[in-house]
């Protein structure tokens, strides 16, 4: 467990990781042309950056770094946060994009230890991208699904218009306008494939089964509808009588 200590120095990250470089054969050396800690063996040159936190201009002095260096590490106190967390993983990710090197420092009752938590080696982006897959899937399928752009970017706050959330209005819209419909009289419409889970979910609360098959809209969907003019108008101008209007109840 890492002690409470009143104040970190970078120099208090120095000796765990010059006892480490040393041991691996290194020849070690601090504070040499701006460079906190530089390690040589042979021809290879290493390039430590000492920080007490991890910031923007601890990123940008160690990718200047690599013009010099074989490979450069940054080196800061293990933070306070989980290690499993969203914050940290990020942060790992960018570290790994910028192809540097991670040690944390440790700080026990009775010594200081360092781990090399990410070591330097080239990002591949295609690798990156093979690995994500459904989420880029899943992304250009939320761009298809959309029609127009209603939201505002960079939003943080305000509600966001998604696909699901417009399909919902469209199929609100269509049983406004016909009266009751089913799900495959909707898909005829252009509602798409997920008419059903649209109707049977009722995540909104603005559809109501009528009979088997058949769904209506509730008052609080005629209400809810009205306040996506915008979207309404596009829908409008799309929307086609269905074939069995007459007949989807009887």
């Amino acid at each position: 467990m890492q002690k409470k200590k009143d104040k970190i120095y970078e120099v208090d990250l120095y000796k765990p990781i010059h006892k480490h470089f040393t041991n691996q054969g290194y020849e070690v050396k601090s504070e040499v042309n701006d460079c906190d800690v530089t390690a040589v063996k042979g021809d290879e040159l290493i390039i430590i950056e000492l920080k007490v936190r991890l910031n923007v201009d601890l990123l940008i002095q160690a990718t200047k770094r690599q013009k010099l260096a074989d490979q450069v590490y940054i080196a800061i106190p293990k933070p306070s946060y989980s290690l499993f967390s969203k914050k940290w993983k990020d942060i790992c990710h960018l570290i790994k994009r910028l192809e540097l090197g991670l040690i944390l420092v440790t700080f026990l009752k009775s010594t200081t230890k360092m781990d090399i938590v990410l070591s330097p080696a080239p990002f591949d982006r295609k690798k990156s991208m093979q690995q994500n897959k459904k989420k880029r899937k899943k992304l250009l399928s939320e761009i298809e699904g959309r029609h127009g752009d209603h939201n505002i970017g960079g939003s943080n706050q305000a509600k966001i218009m998604t696909a699901y959330k417009e399909t919902s209005i469209h199929i609100a819209y269509l049983i406004e306008q016909f009266g009751p419909l089913s799900p495959k009289a909707l898909r005829q419409m252009g509602t798409g494939e997920k008419t059903q889970s649209i109707l049977f979910n009722n995540y909104y609360g603005w559809f109501e089964r009528i009979q088997k098959g058949i769904y209506g809209i509730t008052e609080k969907g005629k209400i809810d509808i009205q306040a996506f003019p915008q979207i309404i108008e596009y829908f409008s101008k799309e929307a086609v009588q269905p074939q069995n209007s007459k007949t989807e109840i009887e």
